[in-house]
């Protein structure tokens, strides 16, 4: 067996980003296999990874022509959740007004690796659910509010996707919480690490 070289790592690595751009696979999905290719030691523990995909096509991190990513959420006395199969901007803004927005981002598409989401909260709130896996950052200001974030599961892998929360929250707040990914039918699975 031969040996697995740094290079053939990080290649594996941006082939899989490149298949996460184009919504082969979701952050949960893609966190998994980025771990799994950093510790793989062989190039036949690599070539699993990314054998349901199609060959890349040299594109960097952004969302594909025709389709557009969420870059805005309004909830003025109600709520404008997310969920399932949908794709998040580089840069996205809630607003939360005696009202609220749920964004679970475990099946979600990334139009960057690198995401910065802005929440506002007034008389409302946020609860945002990234999968393990993703580093996650939070930085608030709460006025008679609060803002929290609670992550579990192990460290996330070199190259995961990162996602950068900042809030701003008045009489509200937003919990930002890591929770295990739904179960999936008809994706393929992943073989065993050794």
């Amino acid at each position: 067996m031969t040996r697995a070289s740094d290079t053939e790592r990080e290649a594996t690595v941006a082939h899989l980003r490149e298949a996460a751009v184009e919504g082969r696979l979701d952050i949960e999905e893609l966190a998994t296999r980025i771990d799994a290719a950093y510790g793989a030691t062989t190039r036949a523990e690599l070539e699993p990874l990314t054998a349901d995909l199609p060959a890349p096509t040299g594109a960097v991190f952004d969302a594909p022509p025709g389709r557009r990513a969420t870059s805005f959420v309004l909830s003025i006395f109600g709520g404008s959740d997310r969920a399932g199969r949908w794709r998040v901007a580089e840069r996205l803004r809630v607003v939360n007004i005696f009202g609220g927005a749920d964004l679970d981002l475990r099946e979600a598409r990334l139009a960057a690796p690198d995401v910065r989401m802005t929440v506002v909260s007034i008389f409302g709130g946020s609860d945002i659910i990234v999968p393990e896996g993703v580093h996650v950052e939070l930085s608030s200001f709460a006025l008679f509010g609060g803002d929290k974030l609670k992550l579990s599961g192990p460290d996330p892998p070199p190259g995961a996707p990162i996602v950068h929360v900042r809030c701003v929250s008045i009489f509200g707040g937003t919990d930002v919480v890591t929770k295990r990914g739904r179960a999936r039918r008809g994706l393929p699975e992943l073989p065993p690490l050794p």
